[in-house]
């Protein structure tokens, strides 16, 4: 395990606890009788093929999709019923689908987070493809919010960035930036699905060595969809292999081996070996 690996205490109350978990597509089932737990301080990375089920998974299991079976429980409540315990989840979505012309600054994105965190929003708690950035609009300046705004900026090294268009930004600049909005207010649970895509080789390091970072001093848990396994393999305490059902869980060692591998990605599987 890497230096900054946290051991799972067994001991503890799950943040989530995913049961018997199926989601269809039509008549399709995308996702298949999948249980899992996650506890505190810890990062869990799912990996799998393309189509596998993995951004379905993570989908359902926030409520953004609905579930054909199973329960999901985060923070000892049952997802529906979750209320401003929402809040505590920072979400960063495959593709943050906006219109690049959009006249919206870093800090007013950033923003957003403090302002739905204030308004009690039950459902604005992350950003999401679905987001209509104008949903929070007008919002009055705010001193407070202000200093929170700049604060998150600066941990994620994007402050000089504050007055930019967010359609200016690079794919790597506007993660950081995403970062700052799940940073503006506190949360226990960060998800990330497939959070380095459309980011270079240099800048997927340098992303990472912040995550684990802020990881650590926020004390969050961490559930990414990944399909870097060597990436996967140094730095976290649990592996969800999955291709559409659950097909092993537990530490990289035991779940990456070369047979649970060949069973989750069939006998074509690769390896991605980044140097970090």
């Amino acid at each position: 395990m890497s230096a900054y690996s946290i051991n799972v205490d067994q001991e503890k109350t799950p943040v989530v606890k995913v049961q018997n978990l199926t989601v269809r597509r039509g008549q399709y089932v995308a996702v298949q009788n999948v249980s899992f737990e996650l506890y505190p301080g810890t990062s869990t990375a799912i990996v799998g093929p393309n189509g596998s089920g993995k951004s379905t998974l993570v989908q359902a299991m926030l409520d953004l999709i609905p579930r054909a079976a199973g329960t999901v429980e985060i923070f000892g409540r049952p997802i529906a019923r979750l209320g401003n315990l929402r809040q505590q989840i920072g979400y960063m979505p495959q593709n943050f689908i906006f219109d690049r012309g959009f006249p919206i600054s870093v800090s007013e994105l950033v923003g957003l987070g403090w302002t739905s965190q204030r308004s009690g929003h039950k459902r604005q708690f992350f950003l999401s493809p679905s987001d209509s950035l104008a949903l929070a609009f007008p919002w009055r300046p705010d001193s407070e919010k202000a200093e929170a705004v700049n604060q998150a900026l600066q941990r994620v090294n994007a402050y000089h960035l504050r007055r930019q268009a967010i359609g200016t930004l690079s794919g790597g600049e506007l993660k950081r930036v995403l970062l700052a909005y799940c940073l503006v207010v506190p949360r226990r649970l960060l998800v990330l699905d497939e959070a380095f895509a459309e980011v270079d080789m240099q800048g997927e390091a340098e992303f990472y060595n912040l995550l684990r970072s802020l990881m650590l001093e926020e004390g969050w848990t961490l559930l990414q969809v990944s399909h870097d396994l060597d990436m996967v393999s140094r730095t976290c305490d649990q592996v969800l292999c999955l291709n559409r059902s659950l097909i092993c869980s537990g530490r990289p060692k035991f779940a990456l081996s070369p047979q649970n591998l060949l069973i989750t990605y069939g006998p074509a599987f690769g390896r991605y070996y980044h140097q970090h």
